[in-house]
């Protein structure tokens, strides 16, 4: 019973979004619409072209990144945007010398899903909250990302990677403040036609409780 109602609750901010029609509401509407559209319709994208994405494009990516809330405004992150090709290819040699079957993906470019363009992004390691932080960045970036035509994917496999003894160089490279971790990288750049899937969503899983 309280499923069916927290259902009907769903169906109901479903039929909100197509708002009132006065003037004065279609501004508002129309910001509400394009929010929970991006939201919507974000997937992520696990094939890329070779183009890094505009860094105009990721400046405006990582500013609304930064907006995310945190733990009393400590924003404990470091983001590192790397689009240097020599980069990629080093940490994808090292990621195939780790895991030959990797190259075996078909269409197989580089170990960052063939994106050109990744964001590394750190925290302290002694942060009780950092990793729910970069969680939301994270999530900030790839909505902002999705509303210009840039696609993203989290990549929690890089983690371990980057951490290994053979791409220390790399990790160097990144120059991540004394004391931090990576946490989680981004491929970011520009989908490949019929790159993304579109999932199932399991709405029973949040409910009201009385």
């Amino acid at each position: 019973m309280k499923l069916a109602k927290f259902m009907a609750v769903l169906v109901g901010a479903a039929a909100m979004v197509g708002c009132a029609a006065s003037e004065a509401n279609n501004e508002v509407c129309s910001k509400e619409q394009a929010v929970v559209e991006t939201i919507m319709t974000r997937r992520s994208v696990r094939n890329y072209t070779a183009e890094p994405v505009n860094r105009e494009q990721m400046a405006k990516i990582l500013e609304c990144g930064i907006y995310a809330p945190s733990a009393m405004n400590m924003q404990p992150w470091a983001v590192r945007v790397v689009d240097a090709p020599d980069f990629i290819e080093g940490v994808t040699n090292i990621a195939v010398e780790q895991n030959p079957q990797l190259k075996e993906q078909e269409g197989f470019r580089n170990f960052f899903r063939n994106a050109p363009t990744v964001a590394f992004i750190a925290c302290p390691v002694e942060s009780y909250s950092g990793e729910y932080d970069c969680g939301l960045l994270s999530e900030n970036m790839m909505l902002a990302a999705w509303s210009m035509g840039v696609g993203s994917c989290c990549l929690g496999s890089v983690v371990p990677v980057m951490n290994s003894e053979a791409a220390k160089p790399y990790l160097e490279r990144l120059q991540l403040p004394e004391g931090y971790k990576l946490q989680v990288a981004i491929a970011f750049g520009y989908p490949e036609p019929n790159s993304t899937k579109e999932p199932e969503r399991d709405l029973t899983k949040a409910y009201y409780v009385e």
